[in-house]
């Protein structure tokens, strides 16, 4: 086998040298490219995680503020054989202080037997920039029954 002669190598070099350079930098930008798409979905997933995550804590506090306020039953109301009606002043200040006890905040109110709580609890994303903090609500509501 021959070697290519002189121009004709200098003719691969330099067409060598004219495809690298016009690939140049090209796995840089799909590095970035890719570096930031993948930056982007964990966000997504961590902080769409913990928005799904406070939800349901918003959600376990009002029902549980609920559940304290239908201790507030109004006692001229119980009788041997059904559950008191719920005093709704009362109800709404028991679930209040349930609420403040714990730390939260929310709203409470009674509707004929049933205490309703609503909880807001602000949710800061860590990956997801520029996104100010969202709010992760949850309503919760219980009736009081007689236990056996």
């Amino acid at each position: 086998m021959t070697s290519p002669s002189r121009p004709a190598r200098r003719h691969v070099d330099t067409a060598r040298r004219h495809v690298d350079a016009a690939q140049a930098g090209t796995v840089t930008l799909f590095v970035l490219i890719t570096l930031t798409a993948l930056f982007a979905a964990a966000g997504l997933v961590l902080d769409g995680g913990r928005m799904l995550a406070a939800r349901e804590d918003a959600h376990d506090v009002a029902t549980s503020a609920a559940r304290a306020g239908t201790q507030a039953v109004d006692a001229t109301t119980v009788n041997g054989a059904a559950p008191g009606r719920v005093a709704p002043e009362a109800a709404a200040r028991a679930a209040q202080a349930f609420l403040a006890a714990e730390g939260y905040t929310g709203t409470a109110r009674a509707a004929g037997d049933t205490v309703i709580v609503t909880v807001s609890i602000p949710v800061r994303p860590l990956l997801l920039l520029g996104i100010g903090t969202r709010t992760a609500t949850g309503t919760g509501s219980a009736r009081p029954v007689r236990g056996s």
